[in-house]
């Protein structure tokens, strides 16, 4: 939203309704591949005429394509900043409501405890159990979950998964 919102600022009002549905486009695809083709449609259409609003989109491609390389599951997570406004959204109607924090170790006391009950009301992050694959540094492939032969592959051999695949994965499979 906040990318969107950014690159919306740097083109004409008239334009906004159709670079938002291209940047949509960009933002919902299906494969990386697919946000490429529609990352040179939006270049081709407002490159040339708007470069303010191409260079912000443009210097963040390496950032904004990343979601590629993370389970599918899990991007519907990766493409919000709701969880961390939210978080602080409660923090921030506290200090509000009482005018301030008073000392700072007052405001980090008020902060802690206010997360920690915000936290119980979190939702869990979609195929939670991934999150160990990614954080040893699993690639996904355009979001693919199967990093591991299928025991129908053409060979005589079948391969199980073992416990060791999971805990010590092959890293950019």
């Amino acid at each position: 939203m906040h990318k969107i919102a950014n690159i919306l600022a740097k083109l004409p009002k008239r334009l906004h309704e159709r670079a938002k549905s291209h940047l949509h486009e960009i933002m919902r695809a299906e494969t990386r591949e697919v946000a490429l083709q529609e990352w040179q449609r939006f270049e081709r259409e407002y490159a040339d005429k708007y470069p303010k609003a191409w260079a912000c989109l443009d210097k963040d491609q390496a950032d904004m394509l990343t979601l590629f390389d993370y389970p599918a599951a899990h991007w519907v997570h990766l493409r919000t900043s709701n969880a961390i406004e939210s978080a602080f959204a409660t923090v921030k109607a506290r200090t509000k409501q009482t005018k301030g924090a008073g000392s700072r170790n007052a405001g980090l006391a008020m902060a802690f405890k206010l997360l920690e009950q915000a936290q119980k009301r979190w939702r869990k992050v979609n195929s939670a159990h991934l999150v160990r694959l990614v954080q040893a540094g699993v690639r996904f492939p355009d979001g693919k979950t199967r990093i591991l032969p299928h025991p129908a592959a053409d060979s005589a051999e079948t391969i199980q998964p073992t416990e060791n695949a999971i805990l010590n994965p092959i890293h950019n499979i």
